[in-house]
């Protein structure tokens, strides 16, 4: 199995992977909490994910995949009580917005999505057990954990008790042994849900969900946790103390993997900056492999600015590997011939940027570096399109078919371009569409016999105008969809 390295938050250096059980990786991400519609924030760790989750599979891993739903929340309590519904009716309604957009996004559904509200049980176990080893304390119906307990409180961050400052998910109470003291259990409030608990009536806290959810179904120590960098202080810190804390197990998690921000202008994307961009939104204006492959264009672990120029690009760059992937499918229906040296080395160069991908994607997940092996190959199909059309419109197929499973297990991994490879008559009336096209094409080659210059290029543009682009060869007309 390919050697793989990843960037440990945690050692804060690049670490040959090697998982809690040969041959599989087990994986939690920490979820959105359903207050609102998902915004672009939301869509990297979730895009960045899927791909990694889709390249350890590739290379042979059993990978499980576990991803939370923050069910539980203030923001979902305010949400629900500002509109006058249940606050499960906010959640359910904006768990759902989550699937509409991430389905869209080729984002692949987790083996498991735990939802807070339904593991209330298991949370109250965790916490029962913290309490019986001192690391947490209960005050008047509300439970505490004392970082002070846990002695290697801070490792994940790097910071110290002493220089550490309240986070903005941190409650602020006097009655607190220690101000970093975070609660694991919340008592009951007028307009809030509640459960029952041996602390009286309450919700849990913030991060004793993911510790819990992990758990239960991943173990006391897995390979991969994951999320953005917001998250690193004071969440996962959080959940280390939490985890181990409860099991006595150490390490809970092998590697943690953070994703950077995303920035408008340079600038953090925030709501209070008015620069907060929902993927609903962006996907009225942009297809979803562009936003898709715009979020792969860049490290995960660096900052990665949104703009409108950047999403051209995407589409720009999308266009070119779409017109590989068509030309590709053409000539796989063309007439066999001898695998000459065009074919040779066409098949030499895609092996060649195979590999480079693989290399790219193993030292970090580099998607960045991965798309340069992509658009060679893409550039090497075109040649080979353009060497059988100036020829005798023969190929070699053995050739064709080997490149297509490279170019596709490449497009595949980072997920996008799957319509592309059904081919330009895929669809419902996909047999008719070709028919009318040819008859089209039949009218369009008639005028050019004719010398009817100007009709057959009204023909060819107005075509062009509705997305759909004629090629003149040798062996004749070819159309195509100009389609992401």
């Amino acid at each position: 199995m390919r050697e793989i390295k990843v960037y440990n938050t945690m050692t804060r250096e690049k670490e040959v992977f090697k998982p809690v059980k040969e041959g599989e990786a087990k994986i939690y991400v920490c979820g959105v909490t359903p207050y609102n519609h998902p915004h672009i924030g939301n869509a990297r760790p979730f895009v960045t994910w899927d791909v990694i989750r889709r390249y350890l599979t590739h290379v042979g891993y059993k990978v499980t995949y576990v991803q939370n739903f923050t069910d539980v929340d203030d923001k979902i309590i305010n949400t629900s009580n500002g509109e006058g519904v249940s606050w499960d009716t906010i959640a359910n309604r904006y768990i759902d917005s989550y699937f509409e957009v991430m389905d869209a996004l080729h984002v692949r559904h987790a083996d498991v999505y735990p939802r807070v509200s339904e593991h209330i049980d298991e949370i109250i176990a965790m916490i029962s057990t913290l309490i019986e080893k001192g690391f947490a304390y209960e005050l008047d119906g509300d439970v505490y954990y004392s970082v002070e307990k846990f002695e290697d409180y801070g490792k994940l961050s790097g910071r110290t008790l002493d220089d550490m400052e309240a986070g903005a998910r941190v409650d602020v109470d006097d009655r607190k042994q220690n101000p970093m003291d975070f609660a694991l259990w919340k008592s009951a409030k007028p307009g809030e849900p509640y459960w029952e608990s041996p602390w009286g009536n309450g919700r849990p806290g913030w991060h004793i969900e993911c510790s819990t959810m992990s758990n239960k179904y991943l173990g006391e120590e897995f390979d991969f946790h994951g999320g953005g960098s917001d998250l690193i202080f004071p969440h996962h810190e959080n959940e280390i103390a939490q985890s181990e804390g409860c099991t006595g197990h150490h390490p809970s998690v092998r590697y943690w993997l953070h994703n950077g921000f995303i920035t408008i202008n340079q600038e953090k994307m925030s709501k209070s900056l008015n620069n907060f961009f929902l993927v609903k939104d962006i996907l009225k204006e942009y297809s979803p492999d562009a936003l898709r492959y715009f979020l792969m264009s860049t490290h995960y672990r660096s900052p990665l600015d949104f703009s409108d120029e950047r999403l051209e690009e995407a589409n720009k760059s999308l266009e070119r590997m779409t017109t590989a992937i068509q030309n590709l499918l053409y000539l796989e229906n063309q007439e066999e011939g001898e695998c000459d040296e065009e074919a040779k080395a066409l098949l030499d160069n895609a092996r060649k940027y195979a590999e480079e991908f693989e290399e790219a994607m193993s030292d970090d997940f580099n998607t960045a570096l991965a798309g340069a092996p992509m658009f060679g190959l893409a550039k090497e199909i075109n040649i080979y399109y353009q060497a059988v059309q100036n020829c005798n419109g023969k190929v070699c197929h053995e050739t064709l078919a080997e490149v297509r499973n490279i170019f596709k297990m490449m497009t595949d991994i980072i997920g996008i371009l799957e319509q592309a490879w059904e081919g330009p008559q895929s669809g419902a009336g996909a047999e008719e569409y070709e028919k009318l096209m040819q008859v089209i094409l039949n009218v369009r080659q008639n005028a050019r016999e004719q010398k009817l210059w100007d009709l057959a290029d009204a023909i060819r543009d107005e075509l062009g105008n509705i997305g759909i682009v004629i090629e003149d060869s040798p062996q004749g007309a070819r159309w195509k969809k100009r389609e992401l």
